[in-house]
């Protein structure tokens, strides 16, 4: 199944997507009844698919992502936080900081929280996901090795493009993720080679602070990451899920 949030007629709605085309309009958000209307896909904006209180990252979680970076394999999950004003969704802009020399795009298997949770074990963290998502965690990468810790260099607005769907239901041990720079192929990975898997990276980030519905917690990049530029365009595909799109424009276009 897959889950949206979507504009129609000027007002933001939440819905399940029929057979790719067909939209069927929820009577609220995620966790409410199906209604009566349905809308065609073509005629709705889909919008970023859910908004997280907080995205909580997840990094170097594939070994060879750890090597191309020239860092140990952690022993324990690496998280950060990326603000909820970091966020945008599908078609919208990454804004490339006038502070910023090097701008990165990371391709990424996200999971959705479907309800609270707190000290869950890994083998009840299924319970508590609402579904799979893409990510780009974009990253000002001088400014991460200038800084020494991570939070300017993953913060600024327009660096978490994330949706354009929810899918639930899917082998969260052999999820595939691609991404694609002006139509060319960078990024290509699964989350079968995770160091630490989803189940154990919900239970682990749950340990630490609570998880609300909606929040956001991403896996890790496999290796490729490199430079994006003003006027590219930047594609991250997870089968099943969708192709997040989105351009790059420079902040003085902003």
């Amino acid at each position: 199944m897959k889950y949206l949030r979507f504009s129609h007629n000027n007002e933001i709605k939440y819905g399940i997507l029929e057979k790719d085309d067909i939209i069927l309009e929820l009577e609220g958000d995620y966790g409410s009844y199906p209604g009566r209307h349905k809308h065609p896909l073509s005629q709705c904006q889909v919008l970023v698919p859910c908004l997280p209180s907080k995205i909580i990252a997840v990094g170097l979680n594939y070994p060879d992502h750890a090597q191309e970076l020239k860092m140990p394999v952690p022993e324990e999950p690496v998280l950060f936080i990326k603000p909820s004003t970091s966020v945008i969704g599908p078609g919208e802009k990454i804004i490339f900081p006038k502070m910023c020399t090097q701008l990165d795009y990371e391709a990424e298997v996200a999971v959705v929280i479907k309800k609270v949770c707190r000290h869950i074990a890994p083998e009840k963290a299924h319970e508590y996901i609402l579904g799979i998502t893409c990510f780009n965690d974009v990253t000002a990468r001088d400014l991460q090795k200038k800084d020494g810790q991570w939070t300017r260099a993953k913060s600024f607005d327009t660096f978490s493009p994330l949706g354009p769907f929810i899918a639930s239901g899917l082998n969260l041990a052999e999820i595939a993720v691609e991404l694609r720079l002006n139509g060319q192929v960078k990024q290509s990975g699964n989350t079968k080679n995770l160091i630490f898997p989803i189940p154990q990276l919900v239970s682990f980030v749950s340990r630490v602070m609570t998880l609300l519905p909606g929040d956001v917690i991403t896996t890790g990049t496999p290796p490729g990451v490199g430079a994006m530029k003003a006027g590219d365009t930047v594609e991250v595909t997870i089968p099943d899920v969708g192709t997040l799109k989105n351009n790059v424009i420079g902040e003085s276009n902003v």
